[in-house]
Order: C-alpha cells, then structure tokens, then sequence
C-alpha cells in the first residue's frame, strides 16, 4: 500500500468511526484462530494417546464414546484449516466452530455417563470425571470473551448451562448424578465462567478502545504529515526561487543593462562599447560561475571552496569594480565556526544586497564590514547612494528584500534595512549562531 492510500485511509477511519466498528465485528482478533487450532491439536492428541492406552492396556479400559470425540475434532481441525470457508461463512464462521467446540464435549460426557449406566455403573461413578468438561469449555469461553462481548458470555454460559441440564434429566432418571447435584455444579461452572468471561470481556474492550484511539491518532498524525510534507514543497520552491533570483536574475539584469549601454555607445564610441562588452562578457561569465554553484547548492554539496570570507571578499571587489565604486572592504582573512548552512545564507544576504547597490543605489563609495566577537557575527553592508523609503520599497527591489528577511529567519538572524532618501543603504545582518 503506497503512502498515499495509507494517509487516505486514516483519514477515512478518523472521519467515519462506523468503519471501525465493522472492522471489529467482522474480523477476527489477532492470533485467535491459531490458539483456536491449538487446542484442537492438543485434545486430538490427548484423545488418540488415551486410546493408544487403551488398546495396549485393555484391563484398564474406560467407558466412553471416542468415535464422536474423534470425530468432532477432526471436523473442526478441517474446518479451521481452510481459509476459504472463513471467506465464505463470513460472520458465522466462528460462531459455528465456537457451538461444535461446546456442544460436542456436553453431548459426549452425557453419551459417556448413558454407557456406563447401562453398563452397571451408577451413581457419582458414573459421572466421576465431569469436571474434565470445565476445562473442555473454558478454552471456548475465553476465545468467545476475547472476540465479542459480554453479552455473548451470558449467551454462552446460558446455553451450555440449559443443555447440559436437560441432557441430566434423562440420566438422572437411569440412576446417574441426582439432577439437584447435576443443577448445582452447572450452576456453579455458569457463575465461574461468568466471572472469566467478564474480566477477558472488559479487557478486550480497553484493547480495542485504545487500537481505536491508536488508529485515529495515526490519522491526525498522517495528515499532519501531508500538510509537512506541503509545506516542504512549497519551502522548497520558494528556494529555488531565491536560488534563481540570486543567480541568473542578477546576472542578466547587469548583462542586459550593459548591452543598452553597448549599444548606445557602438556608433559614438566604439572604444567605450567594446569595453563595455568586455564588462558584459565579465559578467556573464561570473553569472554562469553563481549558476553552476548554486546549482551544486540545490543538489546539497559542500561550500564553496573558497570559504565564507574570501567569497565575499571577490563579490564585493567584483560589485565595486562593475559599478565604479571605491571600495572599503573590512572582511576578516577567515570566518570560521559557522554552519554551511548559516555561511549559505551569509552569502546570499550579502550577494543580494551588493546587486541591489549596483542596480538601484547610484553610489559612490560602498562598505562591506564582518564583525565577529564570541558568538555573535555581524555583516553590515553601507552606500551612500540614492536610498529608498523602508515603508514603501520600490517595486523591482520587493521580491529580493523579502527574500533576505526569509533567509536570515532560515538561519536564525535578523536583518535590518535603514535608509532614507537621499541617505544612502544600510543593511545589517546579526546571526548569533556561531558554534
């Protein structure tokens, strides 16, 4: 069964309780029909072995009937063996091995104490080994109490009770058991059986109810699962976004500001446009560099060989040289006890905000700072160039604010963004994360 026909099904059970409680009436309790088929085995042996007995001593021979004994348990060893009676009966399939299993030893016993009345034999001799039929019917009992309820234990102790009397009826008349000490001892055996009936009844029940409670649980816990597993997808898109945003977007917004630039310059100056198409071949060719890396990003390889610091360290000379910026670069030659995954989301940070400088800043002069003390490392990266209103962000520039917010959430920072008008950019990333 694939996931998601197990996730459809618990949720089905989860909404519809009434599946469960078919379920429980129509199928049967694990492991009962193999116990069931043992004790048939174990009485077919004992039977055939007291035989066996008999034939190699027949002085000590007993007086009974075997052949129905025999018989019986034969039957029901067929019967329980075939797997496609059980799908045939349906829901009286083990009602009825239950009645032949009950039935069968009542009749037995009675035929016995009938033969050996007729045989000379009377009075409590007769019937001297009644009590073997308490533990002929006990084994049926709990397999009933196991699978259905209490209701079925009355049922059962009621209807044993009722035709073991009438069957003494006959024998006490022959001279066997008195029927007051016949009804005294079923009466007995009625409330021993009861009493067992009821415990295994109730603690079927707190079974079932807790497998219930267990299937339901496994419900909220599948669906809980689908929505993390949506979830995961859509972070996962979102990723990809970033990714892409980061990378190509960067690149050919640059590339194709240049080639503008190129070909306003070709008829005027062509000495200016083949320097500019020098700068757009640059830049193509670190754009395909950031695509190849972060497409080894996406399929979860190691950092960057270069490392933290000096990555950045090329991406802000390489932003400075593109847009003429004088540069005051303040970059520790290492960084160090960082997560991959927090010097990831670093670079990012710091590639998202040296392209928006480039793009849409109009600086002269541009700041790249790395702090670190302790625990704590901070980034702040400052122009002085046109700047924005924080509150009302231009709309080329949205999308890739939001995603350094998402990133710096995704690595346990905070980011802030102070400008003004006229004031330039400052954007400062605090991670506490170090280890």
């Amino acid at each position: 069964m694939s996931y998601v026909e197990m996730t459809a099904l618990s949720i089905a059970l989860e909404a519809n309780p009434a599946i469960i409680e078919g379920m429980k009436r129509t199928s049967l309790e694990p492991g009962l029909l193999q116990i069931f088929r043992l004790f048939i085995g174990a009485r077919l042996a004992l039977l055939l072995l007291s035989l066996f007995f008999k034939l190699i001593r027949p002085e000590q021979r007993i007086l009974r009937y075997p052949s129905l004994g025999i018989v019986e348990l034969l039957f029901l060893m067929i019967y329980l063996s075939w797997p496609w009676l059980r799908d045939l009966l349906g829901r009286v399939y083990l009602p009825l091995a239950l009645v032949v299993t009950s039935v069968g030893p009542i009749v037995e016993q009675a035929l016995t104490v009938g033969l050996r009345l007729r045989h000379g034999v009377h009075g409590d001799a007769a019937s001297a080994d009644m009590w073997q039929l308490i533990v002929v019917l006990f084994v049926p009992l709990i397999l009933l109490s196991w699978q259905y309820s209490f209701r079925s234990v009355i049922a059962f102790c009621i209807g044993t009770a009722l035709l073991d009397l009438v069957l003494a009826v006959p024998l006490a008349i022959m001279g066997g058991v008195r029927f007051v000490d016949t009804f005294g001892l079923v009466f007995v055996r009625s409330l021993l059986f009861a009493l067992v009936g009821y415990v295994v009844a109730r603690l079927m029940t707190a079974q079932r109810a807790q497998r219930e409670a267990l299937a339901r649980a496994n419900a909220q816990l599948a669906r809980y699962a689908t929505t993390l597993e949506q979830l995961a997808t859509s972070r996962e898109r979102n990723r990809l976004a970033r990714e892409l945003h980061d990378t190509l977007a960067h690149t050919l917004s640059a590339v194709a500001v240049q080639l503008e630039a190129t070909s306003a310059l070709w008829d005027n100056d062509q000495a200016a446009a083949r320097a500019m198409l020098e700068g757009s071949l640059t830049a193509t060719r670190e754009g395909l560099s950031e695509a190849r890396r972060a497409i080894r990003a996406l399929r979860a390889a190691p950092l960057e060989d270069l490392g933290l610091a000096l990555a950045i360290r090329n991406l802000a000379e390489s932003v400075a040289t593109r847009a003429a910026l004088v540069l005051d670069l303040q970059v520790p030659e290492r960084i160090s006890g960082l997560e991959p995954a927090i010097e990831q989301g670093i670079y990012r940070i710091a590639g998202e905000s040296l392209a928006n400088v480039a793009r849409h800043a109009d600086a002269r002069h541009l700041t790249v700072r790395f702090d670190q003390a302790g625990e704590r490392l901070e980034l702040t990266i400052s122009d002085d160039g046109r700047g924005f209103d924080t509150t009302n962000p231009p709309s080329d520039g949205q999308y890739g604010l939001r995603g350094m917010r998402e990133r710096a959430e995704m690595i346990g920072g905070t980011l802030e963004i102070e400008s003004r008008p006229g004031q330039g950019t400052t954007v400062r990333l605090t991670v506490e994360a170090v280890k």
